[in-house]
């Protein structure tokens, strides 16, 4: 979610808007028009032509490798652009022990020492 609060790169963020939208807009129209595809090939075969009936499979099968294709490559461009982002946008945050006995100098390499990492965040 920083990554989409982020001001940045405006234009990655309307490429993944707009892949959303279509996704949104063509998972269901793809699977409507296979349905269909498959029905009608389906009594292609039973009342009339196999012919017809061969050339409707291979159009749902083509509908669904362009629809699978074009699927993998979005999100695969889209988990690209989020790892790079996520490679030159580090988060940092700046840890401060609290122990008031051990001078300040001393204090933070004491403290850093037994501080745990839970992320990948660099501590400084």
């Amino acid at each position: 979610l920083q990554w989409l609060r982020n001001p940045g790169p405006q234009h990655e963020k309307r490429t993944l808007f707009g892949d959303m939208v279509c996704f949104l807009f063509i998972t269901p129209l793809a699977t409507i028009s296979g349905w269909l595809c498959l029905r009608g090939a389906v009594d292609h075969l039973h009342f009339s032509s196999r012919l017809e009936a061969v050339g409707l499979i291979a159009l749902t099968v083509a509908l669904f490798t362009i629809y699978l294709f074009w699927t993998l490559v979005s999100v695969r461009y889209h988990c690209r652009l989020y790892s790079e982002w996520r490679r030159t946008n580090q988060q940092v945050m700046l840890l401060i022990p609290k122990s008031a006995n051990v001078p300040s100098n001393h204090q933070s390499l004491l403290g850093l020492q037994t501080l745990k990492r839970n992320s990948k965040e660099t501590i400084v």
